[in-house]
């Protein structure tokens, strides 16, 4: 589907001089009431009273006014234009508006300057939520192709999403992408150049979570460190040539966006918290308690939109009708563009659209501690103001043209269906202004300021070489820094080594110097001769750079910055001794917890007491929990296989499970990374197999100089510590290998003499069969979803889950007929709140008659796995329960494994 919108947009131009020039007083004076629609205003205004289910107790509710009052009414664009009151000398523009993009949430730009844009049209259709996970979201791309300033050309590039979480640019006509209630992050590209993905890959799992629309993973970023980071997620991972790895971090706490500066600080934004989270320290070291970091009144949001239609009610409401205390804060960027006024750069913004703003956060560092506040408090002011109760600001980045874009979802409800239910305080507020109508609009603004024009130089980045490329690191803009990192690295084009180090080594650019470190980190070149020179530079934002990226050199094995680490501990900057204990904290150089006492003993600055003692608690509770993380018997395989791992597999693989480099430029690996891998984290027998009967030959096309041997001349006890191990360590998270399942395994696969081949080993090992459109699911019974509706047993395949209707009752089913015949051997679903099936048994079937019962369990709750050896090629799969039970029957992440 292709747009052509130029003609409309010359409308919206128009429409703005024609209106501007009859305006006989300054928009901001006049009322929502004097703007309505006289048609609508002639029909009765509705009568709403407070429901009788409401509590009156509540201060939510003391002092409302529910007086009749007319509708409000949805403005043009160009109308909206002159509701936002701005700071002196800036100005919005809009450069992409409805009817072409509808609900739009989100925008990224490729290397090309193509806009994407995140169109949520799922989301509050009505006040109910009805619809909420159809799958009717898509993401639209956008060109300026006459270089206008205004994105006329757009198609569909990715179309029938059920509420996508994120789009990430990822290389030519390639994006990242995730929808709710999944687990699985996916690679979509266009590979005809027709400007729509045709290609679906895997690209990384385990980063999902279920829930309420609002609390689930969003904005996926690539940040300086070449880690990607998310909300929700306790994790980053990170693109590889050899493939996704993964680290535990702390929890972010964001909800919608991520964000980073000048120097790689990545900030998430809460959302009912309404304010920045995690900004004071890089949340892979874990997280950290300030209570200095927000300033004096920095809640306090100034609205000019005084309805009191906000969820907490006339609690938090200021006596002219405004929001009093920041509430539901949504989409973030740090200006880092070259086209507004310098003061803004590296600067943090967000929205808060339910008090109609875009707020400007000035930021305070002191003996390590930043603080932040609203820029404009002093005059009681934001950096974007709107009398239009429907601006509802979502997004914000820095574009191209070294501007600023707000993303603005222009619509009555902005929050989500558990806030606007039966008796609810907002509904009934909605209701009275009849805003849940005001749906299907969406623009995006440009923030300009007088004498700066955009910057007009179109993007070509996939067309540019890579010498081009490392260039751009030089750029003001830091959208074009960025950007030409990333897409270096994505080519992994060793050929700039030279250039790069040049640039890190001479550049009078600080900001060059740091992207041309992390550039080379990323193309497996960074050297430690560098890193020493960073560690020894004048400026402290060079030091701590040269540490955060020295940790990569340690992590592959390079012992010798250990002495570096240590010596700045001792730096004059109170952020470079933080960030030297920090290193050292997540590395565990050797005396780590003593170095940490001695400086809480001996430097007063509060940064370095406020780190030292909270990482010495972090200490004492790993500690702690290491006793308690895993059941006894889990404790002995993981400790057994760490001791065999750290004195015979790190060779190859890595301290750190990484894979240790090799090469004449160390950008190969001896053996490929255990961190993150699929093939790790997945079935438990494609580890055994590979460390019964070792593996040679290329893995998924690329080969690596080392072989692993088989080791089956050490017992089942040895095989599934280390398997046991290398699954649950290094960021990843898989079931424990049990001796008897090696056992198992060894019997089967006792006639096999020589090493596997990687692809004959994948033919053998049960791969989990991705639930499709066209498989039938059905169950004896399925428990109420609502009035007049049922949960979908398909549910079973995602978080949200299946359960019965009622109690367990001996006899109940649940049954999965295949549109072709598979050689089930397993299946896997979780389970909880007592709801397991306390026995069952699993039957399979050619045709859906004749049965045979491949296995029966007793269950528990949490995970649980039955397996079968029948090799059998069969279209049906039914699990029965076997025994009566005072609660229902409850599953979730039903897999189905297939030979």
């Amino acid at each position: 589907m292709h747009f052509s919108g130029k003609s409309f947009q010359y409308l919206l131009v128009a429409a703005v001089l024609l209106t501007s020039c009859k305006q006989e007083r300054p928009y901001t004076e006049i009322s929502p009431l004097e703007r309505m629609d006289p048609k609508r205003m002639e029909a009765p205004f509705p009568e709403v009273a407070i429901p009788e289910s409401a509590d009156l107790t509540s201060p939510r509710w003391n002092g409302i006014d529910l007086s009749p009052i007319a509708p409000l009414n949805p403005l043009s664009a160009a109308d909206e234009q002159k509701t936002f009151v701005l700071q002196p000398g800036y100005s919005m523009t809009p450069i992409l508006t409805e009817p072409l993009i509808k609900e739009p949430a989100a925008i990224q730009f490729d290397g090309n300057g193509r806009m994407y844009v995140l169109e949520l049209r799922s989301y509050m259709q009505d006040i109910d939520a009805v619809g909420e996970l159809l799958p009717t979201s898509r993401i639209s791309r956008w060109e300026d192709k006459d270089n206008d300033g205004v994105y006329e050309d757009g198609v569909v590039f990715l179309d029938s999403l059920v509420f996508p979480r994120f789009v990430v640019p990822f290389g030519p006509g390639t994006i990242l992408s995730m929808e709710s209630n999944e687990d699985n992050v996916y690679k979509y590209t266009d590979t005809d150049n027709d400007g729509k993905a045709d290609k679906k890959e895997l690209f990384a799992t385990g980063l999902g979570r279920s829930g309420n629309v609002e609390h689930q993973t969003s904005f996926l970023t690539w940040a300086m460190d070449n880690w990607m980071y998310s909300t929700y997620n306790s994790k980053r991972i990170r693109w590889t040539p050899d493939g996704i790895i993964q680290e535990p971090t702390g929890n972010p706490y964001g909800q919608w966006g991520v964000t980073q500066d000048n120097y790689g600080q990545v900030w998430f934004q809460d959302g009912a918290g309404g304010v920045p989270r995690n900004f004071n320290f890089p949340i892979v070291y874990g997280n950290y308690s300030v209570e200095e970091q927000f300033q004096k009144d920095f809640r306090v949001p100034f609205s000019l939109v005084r309805l009191a239609d906000f969820e907490p009610g006339m609690r938090e409401t200021k006596p002219d009708g405004s929001l009093n205390n920041v509430t539901g804060a949504a989409g973030n960027d740090v200006f880092r563009g070259d086209r507004l006024p310098k003061e803004l750069v590296n600067q943090y913004f967000y929205g808060e659209p339910v008090g109609r703003i875009v707020r400007q956060v000035y930021s305070d560092k002191k003996e390590g501690i930043t603080s932040i506040q609203n820029q404009y408090l002093d005059i009681k002011s934001e950096f974007i103001q709107s009398t239009d109760p429907y601006f509802r600001p979502t997004d914000m980045a820095t574009a191209p043209d070294g501007t600023m874009y707000i993303v603005d979802m222009y619509r009555g409800i902005i929050q989500e269906g558990n806030w606007t239910q039966e008796g609810s305080y907002l509904r009934t507020k909605i209701l009275q202004y009849q805003m849940d109508d005001v749906i299907e609009n969406g623009r995006i603004w440009r923030v300009s300021y007088e004498g700066m024009e955009r910057d007009k130089t179109q993007p070509r980045m996939f067309e540019e070489s890579a010498a081009a490329l490392v260039k751009h690191l030089e750029h003001p803009n830091g959208w074009w820094r960025d950007k030409a990192q990333q897409l270096l690295i994505l080519r992994q084009d060793q050929s700039v080594e030279s250039d790069l180090v040049k640039m890190a080594q001479n550049s009078d650019n600080e900001l060059a110097r740091i992207h041309a470190l992390w550039t080379l980190e990323g193309l497996g070149l960074l050297k430690k001769d560098l890193v020493l020179g960073f560690l020894s530079d004048k400026s402290s934002n060079i030091r701590i750079q040269g540490l955060r990226a020295g940790e990569t050199l340690y992590k592959y094995g390079n012992k010798g910055l250990e002495k570096s680490y240590i010596e700045l501990t001792k730096d004059t900057d109170p952020s470079v001794v933080i960030q030297a204990l920090q290193s050292a904290f997540i590395l565990k150089i050797p005396d780590h917890e003593d170095l940490l006492k001695k400086l809480e003993a001996t430097n007063p600055a509060k940064g370095v007491q406020l780190v030292t003692k909270q990482l010495l608690e972090k200490i004492a509770e790993t500690k702690k929990m290491a006793e308690t993380q895993y059941s006894p018997e889990e404790l002995v395989l993981f400790n057994q296989g760490k001791t065999i791992f750290d004195s015979y597999c790190a060779t190859c693989h890595g301290v750190k499970g990484l894979g240790t480099p090799t090469g004449a430029a160390g950008g190969q690996l001896i053996a490929p990374a255990f961190s993150g891998s699929p093939r790790v984290q997945g079935h438990p027998e494609y580890i055994v197999k590979t460390l019964l009967h070792g593996l040679t030959g290329a893995i998924e096309g690329k080969e690596y100089e080392g072989v692993m041997i088989d080791m089956s001349s050490n017992d089942d006890q040895y095989i599934a510590a280390v398997a046991s191990y290398i699954r649950n360590d290094f960021g990843n998270s898989g079931s424990f290998v049990n001796p008897d399942y090696v056992a198992q395994i060894r019997a089967n696969t006792s006639q096999k003499e020589d090493n596997y081949q990687y692809d004959a080993l994948i033919a053998e090992i049960p791969k989990i069969l991705a639930p499709q459109d066209n498989w039938k699911v059905s169950a004896s019974s399925t428990s109420l979803q609502g009035v007049g509706s049922t949960r979908d047993p398909s549910y079973v395949f995602g978080f949200k889950g299946w359960k019965t209707d009622g109690n367990q009752k001996n006899g109940s089913w649940f049954q999965v007929e295949l549109p072709q015949p598979a050689t089930l051997t397993e299946i896997f679903f979780e389970t909880g709140n007592d709801q397991y099936p306390r026995k069952y048994k699993v039957s399979i079937s050619k045709d859906g008659r004749q049965w045979t019962e491949v296995a029966e369990r007793t269950g528990e709750n949490g995970s649980l796995t039955t397996s079968w050896a029948t090799n059998m090629k069969v279209k049906f799969l039914k699990i029965e329960n076997l025994e009566d039970a005072d609660k229902p029957w409850s599953m979730r992440k039903l897999s189905l494994f297939a030979r």
